[in-house]
C-alpha cells in the first residue's frame, strides 16, 4: 500500500465518522427549534418529596445548595432534605448540622455518586411515605418555586422521570463560559430536540425527579461503579419516558479552572466509553424489537465525543491542505457545518460581549482537554482492561 492509498483511506474513514456525528447533532439541533414548552397546569395533588443532595469536597457550594432548597415556597411538611456530605471540611459540617436536614457524613475510600445515593435511601425514615425523589448536586441552586414547579411537572408528565433545565450559575472565566455553552448545547440537542419528536430526553446528573419506589428499587440494586448513563439506560430498557421541562431552572456552578474543565471532560469521555462497552450487546435485541429509543441512545454513545470530534476536524482542516489541497475542502465544509449546528443549539443569551474571546480559545481548550498529560490515553487503556 502506497502513502497515497493510506492517506486516502484514513482521510475518508475519519471523515465518515466525523460527518455521521455532525449529521446526528445537526438533525436534533434543527428539531430543537420546533420544541414547545410542555404544559404545566396547576397540580391537583401535592406530592411528598425527599430531596437528596450529594457532595464530595464541595464546601461553600454545598451550603449554598442546601440554603436554596430550604427556601422553597412548597409546604415544608411535604418535603424532607437528605444531604450526603462526603469528605467535607469541619466548618461546612458545622454549618450544615444546624439546619433542619438529615446529614450523612460518609468517608468512602473511593467515593461514587451511586454509593452516596444508596446510603441516602438506606437511611430514610421507614415510617415516612414519599411519592418522588429529587436529585441535586452540590453547587446546584434552585429558585423558591422549584419544588412547586416540579410537582406540577411531575403530575402533568404522568411518567416516572422528569428532567429540569440545567444552566450555568456563573460565567466568570473561559472554562466556565465554555461549560455553560456545552450545557446548553446538550439541552438543545439531547433534550429539546428529542422531546420535539416524542423521544425521551437525556437525563443530567441532577435537577431530575423520579417516582420514589422505582428509584429506590433501582439504586439499591445498582453497582457502586454505575453512573448516570447506566441509570438512563435502565429507564430506556423499561420503556420509561423521560420528560423535559425547559421552563424549570436548576442553576449549576461551573468549574472555573482549565484543569477542572479538562478533568470533567475526560471523565465524561470515560463514562461514554464504559457505557457503550457494557451495553452494546443490547443493540441487536433493540433492533429486533424496534426499540428505537434504546437504539438512539446506543447510537449516541457510539458516535465520536464532541470534544474529540472537534479536535479531529480542526486538525484535519489545518494539516490536510499541506498534503492534498483538494481533500481539505470537505473538511472545511464540515467545520463550517458543525459551527452552524452549534450556533443553532446555543441560546442567544450566551452570546455576550465576552463571546468572541471565548470562541477563539475553544481549539486551545479542546486540545489541552484531550492531550493534557496524556491522562486520557492511560485511562482508556484501564477502561478496556476492566471490560476484558
Amino acid at each position: 500500500m502506497t502513502f497515497w492509498d493510506l492517506f486516502t483511506y484514513t482521510d475518508w474513514i475519519l471523515f465518515f465518522f466525523m460527518a455521521l456525528t455532525v449529521l446526528y447533532l445537526g438533525i436534533f439541533a434543527f428539531l430543537s427549534l420546533f420544541a414547545k414548552d410542555a404544559d404545566m397546569p396547576k397540580a391537583k395533588k401535592e406530592n411528598r418529596f425527599v430531596v437528596i443532595v450529594t457532595s464530595h469536597k464541595s464546601g461553600k457550594s454545598l451550603e449554598r445548595t442546601v440554603k436554596s432548597v430550604l427556601g422553597q415556597s412548597y409546604a415544608q411538611r411535604l418535603f424532607d432534605i437528605t444531604v450526603v456530605a462526603d469528605h467535607e471540611d469541619e466548618m461546612t459540617m458545622f454549618h450544615l448540622a444546624q439546619q433542619p436536614i438529615t446529614l450523612l457524613t460518609p468517608t468512602f475510600e473511593r467515593s461514587t455518586r451511586t454509593k452516596c445515593l444508596q446510603l441516602a435511601v438506606n437511611n430514610l425514615p421507614q415510617f415516612k411515605i414519599y411519592d418522588a425523589v429529587v436529585l441535586l448536586d452540590a453547587g446546584d441552586v434552585v429558585e423558591p418555586e422549584f419544588l412547586e414547579q416540579m410537582n406540577m411537572a411531575y403530575e402533568a408528565a404522568r411518567t416516572k422521570a422528569v428532567q429540569a433545565h440545567k444552566l450555568s450559575l456563573n460565567r466568570d472565566t473561559t472554562s466556565a463560559r465554555l461549560s455553560a455553552v456545552f450545557e446548553e448545547i446538550n439541552n438543545s440537542i439531547f433534550r429539546r430536540g428529542h422531546i420535539a419528536v416524542g423521544m425521551p430526553a437525556a437525563i443530567a446528573s441532577s435537577g431530575i425527579i423520579f417516582e420514589f419506589n422505582w428509584f429506590k428499587n433501582y439504586i439499591l440494586s445498582a453497582r457502586p461503579s454505575w453512573g448516570d448513563k447506566e441509570l438512563e439506560f435502565s429507564l430506556l430498557r423499561q420503556h420509561i419516558h423521560v420528560d423535559y421541562f425547559d421552563q424549570i431552572f436548576v442553576y449549576n456552578e461551573k468549574v472555573r479552572q482549565a484543569e477542572d474543565f479538562n478533568r470533567q471532560h475526560r471523565r465524561n469521555i470515560m463514562m461514554q466509553l464504559r457505557s457503550i462497552l457494557r451495553n452494546i450487546r443490547y443493540m441487536p435485541i433493540a433492533m429486533a424489537n424496534r426499540h428505537y429509543n434504546l437504539i438512539d441512545k446506543l447510537l449516541q454513545w457510539i458516535l465520536i465525543p464532541r470534544m474529540i470530534m472537534m479536535m479531529v476536524i480542526i486538525l484535519m482542516c489545518v494539516v490536510v491542505p499541506f498534503i492534498y489541497f483538494t481533500a481539505a475542502l470537505k473538511w472545511w465544509a464540515l467545520f463550517a457545518i458543525v459551527i452552524f449546528v452549534f450556533a443553532i443549539a446555543t441560546p442567544n443569551y450566551l452570546v455576550d460581549d465576552k463571546w468572541d474571546s471565548t470562541f477563539y480559545k475553544i481549539p486551545v481548550v479542546m486540545f489541552s482537554s484531550i492531550l493534557n498529560k496524556f491522562k486520557l490515553g492511560r485511562k482508556l487503556k484501564d477502561a478496556v482492561k476492566l471490560q476484558q
